[in-house]
């Protein structure tokens, strides 16, 4: 959404434009958990299927997903404002304030769906109770993250901070 210059010449913000019209912000914030679950999911299947090839407790895997989905989740965020030029430190910045508490939500629901379902974790990765079960809790992850997205962004928080610098 282009920012109108007439209202940010009279102090007001993008966000309170937006906070205003409740289809553009669940737009944005629907864009926002997107970007953010594509980063968590390549993390979580990624560290997924590594546990499972090696046979690893499912500890050990569930902690190897959500180290991966943090990297791949803030990865997302910060490399697209390290390509536009901005300093690592205030890009790690911003990535971290947008994206950690939606990451996190993300991170509680997909692996409780994930243990909550009997087998998942054993079934192997030719399964297709596995692979369902990866994907129901990534969908429920995102159902979770998208209304606490919405309100970050309502605030001026979130994906609202990224925002202003991609355009």
């Amino acid at each position: 959404m282009a920012l109108d210059h007439t209202h940010h010449q009279h102090g007001h913000h993008e966000h309170h434009e937006m906070a205003g019209e409740g289809t553009s912000l669940t737009s944005l914030a629907v864009s926002a958990t997107i970007h953010c679950l594509t980063g968590c999911a390549i993390g979580e299947v990624l560290g997924m299927v590594i546990g499972v090839a090696l046979g690893w407790s499912n500890a050990a895997t569930v902690a190897l997903s959500v180290v991966l989905a943090f990297l791949f989740g803030y990865s997302m965020t910060l490399w697209p404002l390290l390509a536009g030029g901005m300093a690592f430190r205030t890009a790690a910045g911003l990535a971290l304030a947008s994206d950690t508490l939606s990451i996190t939500i993300m991170e509680i629901v997909d692996n409780a769906v994930v243990l909550m379902i009997p087998g998942a974790m054993d079934a192997g990765l030719t399964s297709l109770l596995f692979w369902g079960s990866l994907a129901l809790s990534l969908a429920v992850a995102f159902v979770a993250a998208l209304p606490v997205n919405r309100w970050l962004l309502s605030k001026g928080r979130g994906h609202a901070l990224v925002h202003a610098h991609y355009h």
